[in-house]
């Protein structure tokens, strides 16, 4: 690339320096033809260098301003680097921001859940958990004629931003929405919502469940084509548990699901079909692969026929909880595969520690046969895709699983290959490896879908400067690393779009208090003080602020409130949400006025 050095500074690129060149002789020629002498050509060049000089200091000038009208002219003359576009064209979110708010808006008392990802839809809920309500967003318009400009009363309603296309009854009469769980398949444009039953806490542990885990009568799936509200196909998991809050029980990756049931230590992976179809493809867990259960039923039929005459002397017992002894017991004869795969890993892990046959022998005692039990007792809490081939899943005791909290107890994760069945890695949860490649390779992690595109540009340690930052300044805070590993690990593995792709929460634009407002999808305290948005590249510089709740803030401070927000993928368009106990919410609408 070459270089031009001149009295209006480098020029770089070659197309930009000829351009310069020529400009250059222009004025030398100009400045020949108007003198009579050198004396006179060399004052007239002078002041045509420093003319043209002040006509690029203005331009720079108005470059560093960062308007509106900067960033388009600055858009035209210059190419942003390979691979930056989008980050160069979301620069214009810190001019166009959702500055205005309607407090108190009349809407519908629905539950408000999400805007799709790519922000063609909004979903709520019935305040009974029976009926969906999908909303289209529009924006909103108006004019007038007089000198005043002020938002027209009528414009301040909740069907100016948004309309309505159409209510579907998901749940039956003894079934309720989990107004948690909703997942969008962009591609298609499907939502995948689900409906159950109460659960019993003190179900007992049959026909192969875990004991110490609820039961729910009835948890059924509903695939609905968002377009229309068409349902497409249902799958329904029956005396099963599945935690559905915060989509933390399922996981979608492309066209793949895996659901969690936690009640029967099974990972139920289906396939979303383009024609809207839920279909299954394998399960994990008792068994690896399909035709496992084949296999060994074969083989105890093998080994009753051998074993007949003992068969006879126990003829009384030859039914145990309705399934006939000549069937493999699964409660008492074998562990579990998915069990089965992860002490093999382990075993072969410290056996590879050592080459001396007696230390290999010693090690074997102390890290493996010592912890046996332990690793035997463990159950899958939770699962995520890496890819379409390997599955993330943790590993801890039933009480972690089931409690709303599960910080303080000790977990393992597993990287588990699906095609070859086997575990291809295992760490504890205050591993410094595992948090290593957490930090360094956040993104992976989350193993967005690739027809996602507003969902790639999340700020994350791994992508972001100041996230990573902040991260270190919390790290180098903490009191005890292994604590400090501890706590960051307990997100892994991550809820399927749990985060808002809105570029009000890029940290490379803007700053904020993450306390109060972020991009996951959870409730937040709430306070009578604004969220101020700050600038990242004028520190000091206030761009817009985001208040819940009423206007002139609440009679009673005391009172808790928490607030959840919803931010439009691409427009500067927000909804918050604040919910105070026994009074009805208070809906805010943020927007670019």
């Amino acid at each position: 690339m070459s270089t031009l050095i001149f009295t209006g500074g480098p020029i770089e690129s070659s197309a930009a320096a000829a351009a310069a060149l020529i400009n250059l002789i222009v004025i030398v020629i100009a400045a020949i033809s108007s003198c009579s002498s050198l004396g006179d050509f060399t004052l007239s060049l002078c002041l045509s260098l420093s003319e043209q000089e002040q006509k690029q200091q203005k331009c720079a000038d108005m470059l560093r301003n960062n308007n509106v009208v900067a960033r388009i002219f600055q858009r035209q003359i210059q190419t942003p680097p390979p691979g930056t576009s989008v980050h160069c064209a979301r620069r214009f979110y810190e001019n166009l921001v959702p500055s205005f708010t309607i407090y108190d808006v009349e809407c519908p008392d629905h539950s408000f859940r999400k805007f799709t990802d790519d922000g063609q839809y909004l979903i709520s809920f019935s305040r009974n958990h029976q009926d969906l309500i999908v909303y289209r967003p529009t924006w909103l318009s108006y004019s007038y004629k007089q000198e005043d400009c002020h938002l027209p009363s009528r414009a301040k309603r909740f069907d100016s931003f948004f309309t309505q296309l159409y209510c579907v009854p998901l749940a039956s009469s003894n079934e309720v929405i989990c107004k948690d769980f909703f997942l969008y398949v962009i591609t298609n444009q499907f939502g995948l919502f689900a409906t159950s039953t109460a659960q019993i806490h003190d179900a007992p542990a049959i026909g192969g469940a875990i004991q110490g885990v609820p039961s729910i009568e009835r948890i059924t799936f509903h695939l609905l084509r968002l377009e229309d509200g068409v349902i497409l196909d249902e799958k329904v998991f029956r005396n099963d548990f599945i935690n559905l809050a915060h989509n933390m029980g399922v996981f979608l990756y492309d066209d793949l699901l895996a659901v969690v049931s936690l009640r029967y230590q099974t990972i139920y992976i289906l396939q979303i079909r383009e024609s809207g179809n839920l279909v299954d493809v394998r399960a994990i867990g008792a068994f690896c692969r399909e035709d496992d259960e084949l296999f060994l039923n074969s083989n105890s039929q093998c080994m009753t026929v051998a074993d007949k005459s003992k068969l006879h002397q126990s003829s009384g017992n030859h039914v145990n909880n309705g399934v006939h002894s000549n069937q493999l017991n699964s409660d008492n004869s074998f562990l579990s595969g998915i069990k089965q795969r992860l002490l093999s890993f382990i075993f072969q892990g410290i056996w590879s520690e050592e080459t001396d046959k007696f230390q290999r022998v010693q090690c074997l005692k102390k890290k493996f046969y010592f912890h046996f039990q332990d690793y035997v007792d463990l159950i899958i809490w939770k699962v995520q895709f890496l890819d379409r081939h390997h599955l993330l899943i943790k590993f801890g005791s039933v009480d972690g699983g089931v409690s709303r909290s599960a910080d303080h107890h000790a977990s393992f994760f597993a990287v588990y290959n699906m095609e070859t069945t086997e575990i291809v890695a295992f760490y504890q949860n205050s591993a410094d490896e595992l948090y290593l490649l957490f930090e360094q390779f956040c993104d992976h992690f989350y193993a967005m879908s690739r027809n996602s595109s507003y969902m790639n540009f999340i700020s994350s340690h791994s992508n972001n400067i100041h996230a990573l930052e902040q991260l270190r300044s919390i790290k180098y805070k903490a009191s005890s690393l292994s604590q400090f590993v501890k706590k960051m690990l307990t997100s892994l593995p991550f809820s399927c779009q749990s985060l808002s792709p809105s570029p009000y929460f890029d940290q490379s634009l803007f700053r904020y208090d993450e306390k109060l407002i972020s991009a996951t999808d959870r409730h937040r305290p709430s306070t009578d003080h604004p969220i101020k948005f700050i600038s990242r590249r004028q520190p000091h510089t206030l761009k817009f602020k985001i208040k819940p709740g009423p206007e002139a803030g609440s009679l009673d401070g005391r009172t808790k409130k928490v607030s959840s927000f919803l931010f439009h993928p691409f427009l500067p368009l927000a909804l918050s949400i604040q919910q105070t106990l026994f009074l009805q919410p208070s809906v805010n609408i943020h927007f670019r006025g």
